[in-house]
């Protein structure tokens, strides 16, 4: 199974350091005066205001990072994907606004770090959870000033922490005791022929398919992640990168072609559409998927 995720406390460390820091970064007139402004210019102010019910010239972090939480509705995606765009292109930059930026990113997605973090802790190689918490943090610092903005037409959060994971991947492959540690990932490994790089691949996929919903999140249908559920996941993102599919239409066919499918009526009601209409998406987008192919092959 791929779900390695060991209990770990989240309590010290890292994290409760940066949600100190956070505090103090929110405090500074300095720094909201600095977010107010680029979100004036950006155009993204009056939105902003009124999702938090601030006013524009009070605009500071507190209220980037409550647009760019995720929310059980899902009115204000458009927003929070439009926002976390700007910061990126602004943590690209050489200035110090671009360190700024890139620390507010840094921040909204510690939820996903400490789960990231959690799925990567290892009872050996001096792999423990705040060791790890260090490198996911510095990896997603690392993502987040890149400048590489992915053309997906959404989920730019889920794109971030995709290459966030696959630098962490290869930094604790490549730190890893030199004996001992791959016998003892065969503990947790369903397949004991697979070595660390396709384990990382299958790691990174899989989380990359959670990022994008297309894993429908119950237990059995995570304990069924197999190679050949993996190899769908990867088709999906790939077609998603391409703009070949769209978010919606690559979980139609997911929660759909998989050990336990999620009834239509279901995944229609998640996805705040009709039975039938959700049963067409899927058919469209399968079609996609093999015009798709038949270009390439």
């Amino acid at each position: 199974m791929l779900n390695l995720s060991h209990p770990a406390p989240t309590a010290g460390g890292i994290f409760d350091r940066l949600d100190a820091e956070w505090a103090t970064l929110c405090a500074d007139a300095t720094v909201q005066g600095a977010v107010a402004d680029w979100l004036m210019a950006g155009h993204l102010a009056d939105a902003v205001a009124a999702v938090t019910d601030s006013w524009v010239r009070t605009l500071g972090p507190a209220q980037l990072l409550a647009v760019l939480t995720p929310r059980p509705a899902h009115h204000c995606d458009a927003l929070a994907d439009a926002v976390l765009r700007a910061l990126l292109v602004r943590a690209a930059g050489h200035d110090r606004s671009a360190t700024l930026a890139a620390r507010i990113i840094v921040q909204a997605m510690v939820p996903a770090a400490v789960r990231m973090t959690r799925g990567q802790v290892r009872p050996f190689g001096g792999r423990s959870f705040d060791t790890v918490g260090h490198t996911v943090i510095v990896a997603l610092y690392e993502a987040a000033r890149s400048g590489r903005i992915h053309h997906r037409p959404s989920r730019p959060a889920a794109n971030l922490m995709l290459d966030a994971l696959r630098q962490v991947c290869r930094e604790l492959d490549a730190d890893r005791e030199p004996a001992g540690v791959d016998l003892a990932l065969v503990e947790d490994w369903a397949d004991a022929e697979l070595g660390p790089a396709s384990h990382a691949h299958a790691w990174t996929v899989q989380a990359a398919a959670e990022a994008a919903g297309l894993d429908p999140g119950t237990d059995s249908v995570q304990e069924e992640a197999c190679q050949a559920r993996l190899d769908l996941f990867a088709l999906l993102l790939d077609a998603m990168e391409a703009g070949t599919l769209t978010a919606a239409d690559a979980q139609s066919i997911a929660w759909h072609y998989t050990a336990l499918p999620v009834p239509d009526p279901v995944a229609a009601r998640r996805a705040g559409t009709t039975a039938g209409a959700w049963q067409r998406r899927r058919s469209r987008a399968v079609h996609a998927l093999k015009a798709a192919h038949a270009c390439v092959a």
